[in-house]
């Protein structure tokens, strides 16, 4: 019984990115559409432009994408990470599919700070190490109290986060830690909160972060200086 454990938690997973699909992106009008590189391209849409029928091959919907190992991906030496996220941008067969997806490699205390995608939900599944994971609810969640939901990930473990809830994955294990997420959209975004409120351009008013956050302007100016690059 315990060897079908596994194969239990993968189904699972699968079908809860099964059920996510399509939820909040508009339901293909064709069998598929495969991107084409639209950077030139006179008309915008909401996703990539679509490539022939007739010009679609079996290789439009495959992606060597070696995810076996973090080799591919890429290093952010300051957050102690390797991610290797796959989007229509990578993958054309993606488009109009609502789907992305990744691997994320952890040192110890690796993390991905607070953070939060603005168009997808994620689900979270931890292949290997130990994952101190998660979000906090809205402010009409609690009528405005928000509420952390919280939890340890060991091997096995899944995890959903909601589209647009602020989030984080920290490895508190001693060893590395490895993770791969879904999201029900092709382009779910990324937004860092300390580095969109720290480190736009042009800055964001001094006065303004120091109310919002009780700080005075000194400690606000300093936070401003920093370098907020996610790399």
């Amino acid at each position: 019984m315990a060897s079908w454990i596994p194969i239990m938690k993968s189904i699972l997973v699968l079908g809860l990115v099964a059920s996510f699909a399509g939820a909040y992106e508009p339901s293909p009008m064709q069998d598929f559409c495969v991107a084409v590189p639209d950077a030139q391209a006179a008309v915008f849409l909401n996703g990539k432009v679509c490539k022939n029928p007739k010009l679609v091959s079996a290789d439009d919907f495959y992606l060597a994408a070696g995810l076996n190992t973090p080799a591919g991906g890429t290093k952010l030496t300051s957050v102690g990470l390797i991610s290797n996220f796959i989007d229509v941008d990578q993958f054309p067969g993606l488009n109009t599919m609502g789907l992305s997806f990744g691997r994320i490699d952890f040192e110890p205390n690796g993390l991905i700070p607070l953070h939060y995608h603005p168009r997808g939900s994620e689900v979270v599944f931890v292949l290997e190490g130990t994952l101190y994971v998660g979000f906090v609810t809205s402010n009409a969640q609690n009528i405005g109290k928000n509420t952390l939901f919280a939890k340890i990930l060991n091997p096995g473990d899944a995890i959903v986060f909601p589209v647009g809830l602020v989030h984080f994955l920290y490895n508190v294990g001693r060893t590395n830690a490895t993770a791969f997420a879904s999201y029900n959209s092709q382009k779910p975004g990324f937004v860092v909160l300390a580095n969109a409120v720290f480190g736009p351009a042009p800055p964001i008013s001094d006065d303004v972060l120091a109310k919002t956050f009780h700080l005075e302007k000194k400690v606000v100016q300093f936070l401003q200086a920093q370098n907020w690059s996610f790399t």
